[in-house]
């Protein structure tokens, strides 16, 4: 075994520090003059252990071990983060991290530039919102970490190792900013092009909506209704998406305590549904100081620390969470310029700020160009036509952004991984103050387990912002859910509030946020909070974090059934919880067919072939299921609320309604057309799905997948293919959904069991046989057992490092 580990290591892309090569007695003299010194393990699948005696040191290890797996990557984040990547790549490129941002190279460089020139994080890293002297040493460890791994390593990854721009010059302050800019992923990172793009009205462009709609905006609190009875339910969905609150981007996690589990301790399933390329990919890591930190888990591109993981006492993962992270204000002009009105009745205008962007041009000259942004003292001055917030000719929107507010976030997470129990992690997540955008949900050794939205939010209550919101900010939060308030009064009435119990100024506090701890059940799929099981309800808090008495997702439904049917006939077992993740159950397809309606509609369009292979259909998103694409296309075209259940949803039963499929002409209408999608795209009706639905990251070889359509069909493991890379031809090729899954038990006898997949696997270079050995595994619905045990990184070591540094 331990030659075959060996092999495996001499293939991969990892190589040892200059330093394990040198005789002991002058390895001591070298790390006695060093400021770091970490000893990274690497076990099975390339996963690294890193153990350091100081935070510095742990971030160093992290960063040396990163820039092993992910280079690339790594790289790309440093120069998004300098505002430099039209240098390099040219303007027109498009920047889209697979989760919020899509921009020109041009405009994200534009945004970033005009937050360094207005030393955004340099402020912050000095306030009280900022981050700790520990978390400070691990991001300045970690980027020398980086550092040392490219003055000892040549780039053998084909996509940057012809990338000369690519030295060991990164600063901590350029991974502070790629920090920063994960932040505002649900916020400002929306509005990037909006916030560049950003003029003031003229004839050819006044701001006005873009929704082919004839009636023009309400001036009104009285016109709010009509116009919003205008919209169908494809317009609001266009609305959310471009205010960052309708993509596939989510996940599950389901905690179960112990009064349900067979240990009597807690369990959990945690399964992100996150990017397989780009910035917003996990890498695997284990993160030690003797005594005083033992963490592991799945860490973002960039991040030193563990964002998903466990210790010996609790487990966590996290869903991203409804709540809106900023709020728009609008604010009344005179004339089409920048000039706006404020409360004493004064006259102001708009700052007009400049920056100068470096372009690469097609011959390889690089020129200069300048872009021009806008703000208030709240925030970007936007115009976004789509979302009802154009500039026009009498008003602007402004946003202000409670997570470009603080740098708190590698704090949260450290802090998050001292804890000793659900309870504890989340009194050190409220203290931290810097939960960017997810719900979190754990369990513990004591067989507590815990759902909790304290992420940051706005401190706007419903009552601010019922006497705050403008007659398009009403409309906005009709719609969307999203309160726009009158930016006359920004600076008084409706100034966000505080709480004695916040961490900061502006946010809600832990009492104004919802959670629960319990020892049954509780789950998350990207919902609101309102129902973290089936029995409990949350409710009472301000709508900014969610709605209250809303319908649920198919895949929250099949999240919580997979529970509730196995507490039916006995406890949940850590192989049982395990066992959801690969069940791949479709939640639509089993409400759809009862009654026999999904085939009496089927029969109705006289598909004979299409419908006998639907009725014959295991209703599983298996790898050998047959039918599953039939029904993925059917309820991607079938019509939505009343017009497809005969049972409405109900606030009484959120898991069992809507249901009752419709058997109307819309609804056979919709089975027509996904039929003739399948057809028309040359697919055979009885095709199995692992044929049609494989890999698609950089690399992977066309490995057939399990899973499918989350939201609309109810899988839980959430597949989705978006531009992929790898394997572009095929019927579905996956670069999205399932990442970095883990299944944590607390044992009786004090032993972590921890089973950990991750899909895309550690490395990214396809040359490294660590790249794509764990996508084979997910696609055989294996687990990787995670090495977590001294005694268990002996027994499945493949390499140790020892890395020093300045």
């Amino acid at each position: 075994m331990r030659s075959s580990r060996l092999s495996l290591l001499l293939a991969s892309v990892l190589t040892v520090s200059a330093l394990a090569a040198t005789a002991p007695a002058d390895a001591e003299k070298a790390a006695a003059a060093s400021t770091y010194d970490a000893t990274i393990r690497i076990t099975t699948h390339g996963i690294p252990h890193v153990v350091a005696d100081d935070w510095g040191s742990l971030g160093y290890g992290s960063g040396y071990a990163m820039a092993s797996s992910s280079i690339c990557n790594l790289a790309d984040t440093v120069l998004t983060a300098r505002g430099q990547r039209s240098r390099y790549l040219g303007g027109d490129g498009r920047y889209a991290d697979g989760v919020s941002m899509d921009a020109s190279n041009l405009q994200v460089d534009a945004f970033v530039t005009d937050l360094r020139n207005r030393k955004v994080v340099e402020t912050l890293l000095a306030s009280p919102a900022g981050p700790t002297a520990r978390a400070k040493a691990m991001v300045k460890g970690y980027t020398a970490g980086i550092n040392r791994w490219l003055r000892d390593n040549r780039i053998t990854d084909p996509a940057c190792r012809r990338s000369t721009w690519i030295k060991p010059d990164a600063t901590e302050l350029d991974l502070w900013y790629g920090v920063y800019l994960a932040n505002l992923l649900a916020s400002s990172g929306v509005f990037v092009k909006e916030i560049v793009e950003a003029d003031p009205p003229t004839l050819a462009d006044p701001g006005l909506p873009d929704l082919g709609l004839d009636l023009p905006l309400p001036t009104s609190t009285s016109e709010v209704a009509a116009y919003a009875a205008q919209l169908d339910e494809s317009d609001r969905q266009k609305i959310l998406t471009g205010l960052g609150q309708n993509t596939d981007f989510g996940s599950n996690a389901t905690a179960v305590g112990g009064d349900a589990s067979s240990t009597g301790r807690g369990l959990l399933l945690g399964n992100p549904h996150f990017p397989w390329t780009g910035r917003y990919k996990f890498a695997q890591q284990h993160l030690t100081i003797p005594g005083k930190y033992d963490v592991a888990g799945g860490s973002l591109i960039g991040s030193p620390v563990v964002n998903i993981g466990w210790n010996k006492d609790v487990a966590w993962s996290h869903t991203v969470s409804t709540a809106y992270r900023f709020t728009p204000y609008e604010f009344l002009t005179v004339g089409p310029g920048p000039l706006y009105l404020t409360a004493n009745g004064l006259l102001r205008k708009a700052e007009r700020r400049f920056v100068d962007v470096e372009v690469k041009q097609p011959d390889g000259s690089v020129t200069t160009v300048r872009e021009d942004l806008w703000r208030v003292p709240q925030g970007y001055v936007i115009d976004s036509p789509s979302q009802f917030m154009g500039w026009s000719p009498i008003s602007f929107w402004a946003i202000r952004d409670a997570n470009a507010e603080h740098l708190r976030t590698i704090d949260t997470f450290l802090a998050m991984g001292e804890a000793t129990s659900s309870r504890d992690l989340l009194a050190r997540q409220d203290a931290g103050g810097g939960m960017p955008w997810v719900n979190t949900t754990a369990a513990d050794r004591r067989g507590e387990v815990l759902y909790a939205d304290h992420s940051v939010v706005p401190h706007v209550t419903d009552a601010m912002a019922t006497r705050c919101l403008t007659p398009v900010g009403l409309l906005l939060k009709t719609v969307a859910g999203l309160p726009g308030l009158n930016g006359l009064l920004a600076d008084s009435l409706c100034k966000w509030g505080t709480d004695a119990d916040a961490q900061r100024p502006g946010i809600l506090g832990p009492k104004n946020l919802p959670a629960v701890v319990r020892r049954d059940w509780v789950m998350n799929a990207n919902d609101s909070y309102w129902t973290p099981n089936d029995k409990v309800r949350l409710e009472g808090y301000a709508s900014i974090i969610g709605c209250e008495q809303c319908e649920r997702t198919m895949r929250t439904r099949m999240v919580g059934q997979y529970v509730v049917d196995r507490l039916a006939v006995g406890k949940e077992t850590p192989a049982t919880l395990r066992s959801h993740q690969y069940a791949n159950r479709v939640r639509a397809a089993e409400v759809m067919r009862e009654g026999g309606r999904l085939d009496e509609v089927c029969a109705a369009t006289g598909e004979t072939e299409a419908c006998r292979v639907l009725k014959a259909w295991d209703g599983r998103s298996d790898v050998d299921s047959v039918g599953t694409h039939i029904f993925e296309a059917f309820v991607q075209q079938a019509p939505t609320g009343n017009a497809l259940w005969t049972v409405p949803f109900s606030k009484a039963d959120p898991f069992n309604t809507p249901r009752g499929l419709k058997t109307t002409q819309p609804v056979v209408t919709a089975m027509q057309a996904a039929i003739d999608e399948v057809r028309d795209a040359g697919v055979a009706f009885d095709a199995t799905w692992g044929s049609l639905q494989v890999a698609g990251d950089r690399g992977a070889p066309a490995f057939p997948l399990g899973g499918g359509e989350g939201d609309l069909a109810g899988n839980a493991n959430a597949l989705a293919s978006r531009d992929p890379i790898g394997n572009p031809g095929r019927y579905k090729a996956i670069n999205y959904g399932s990442s970095h899954i883990q299944s944590v038990s607390y044992l009786a006898d004090g032993r972590v069991d921890a089973r950990t997949i991750l899909t895309y696997s550690q490395y990214e270079d396809p040359g490294s046989p660590w790249s794509r050995d764990q996508t084979r595994l997910f696609s055989q619905e294996k687990w990787v057992r995670f090495a977590w045990t001294p005694a268990q990184i002996r027994a499945d070591l493949v390499r140790t490092l020892r890395v020093t540094g300045r």
